[in-house]
């Protein structure tokens, strides 16, 4: 897994990461804004592991257009590996991103060395539940309050196993519900209950 997408609204920084990142064989993607990043997901093959830059216009100076991002990009592709890039006061934004699916974030400045070291740790977990698939067995990633019950947290499981197949079968009703032994029936039942649509 070497397909890399790079949101950064810093056109030198953003240059440098997509040079040296190159140099070391990710095949690189860029994205300056929101709407860039959801560009480059619109495909067939969207990218496996984002580098993404939290703070993104039309205000950069807060969180907001990155953690939206971060929640539209899981949703396309609940399998991509999301590292995300903080300023050094901005911690708090950044365990929020992981709360939400985030793999990983790092504070800047950061060095080469260890973004690589965080995008091989990231290929790692997308390779080893890739195999995972293959064996029909999910890896989920949940996060829940306590007080929202057995019943909340069971549902939230459920909604990211059905959006977890839908993304791997690129949206193959029949094989999704192969898959997750299911009628095609069931599957769009979900679909309604919990108001998931293809990705544009």
């Amino acid at each position: 897994m070497n397909d890399l997408l790079i949101v950064e609204d810093d056109p030198a920084l953003a240059a440098y990461l997509v040079a040296a990142l190159g140099k070391m064989g990710y095949a690189v993607r860029q994205a300056g804004d929101r709407a860039g990043a959801l560009v480059q997901f619109a495909g067939s093959e969207p990218p496996g592991l984002v580098l993404l830059d939290l703070g993104l216009p039309p205000q950069p100076s807060t969180m907001t257009e990155g953690l939206r991002l971060l929640d539209e990009l899981l949703q396309i592709a609940p399998s991509t590996k999301i590292i995300v890039l903080t300023g050094q006061d901005e911690n708090v934004a950044a365990l929020e991103a992981v709360r939400r699916g985030a793999f990983d974030f790092l504070i800047k400045p950061v060095s080469r060395d260890v973004i690589q070291q965080a995008l091989q740790r990231a290929a790692l977990f997308a390779r080893e539940e890739n195999r995972m698939s293959q064996a029909g067995e999910a890896r989920l990633s949940l996060t829940a309050r306590f007080n929202e019950g057995p019943g909340e947290i069971a549902a939230a499981a459920e909604e990211q196993l059905v959006r977890r197949v839908l993304g791997e079968t690129g949206w193959n009703i029949a094989e999704t519900a192969r898959h997750l032994g299911l009628s095609r029936e069931n599957v769009y039942y979900y679909l309604k209950k919990y108001g998931i649509q293809r990705p544009q």
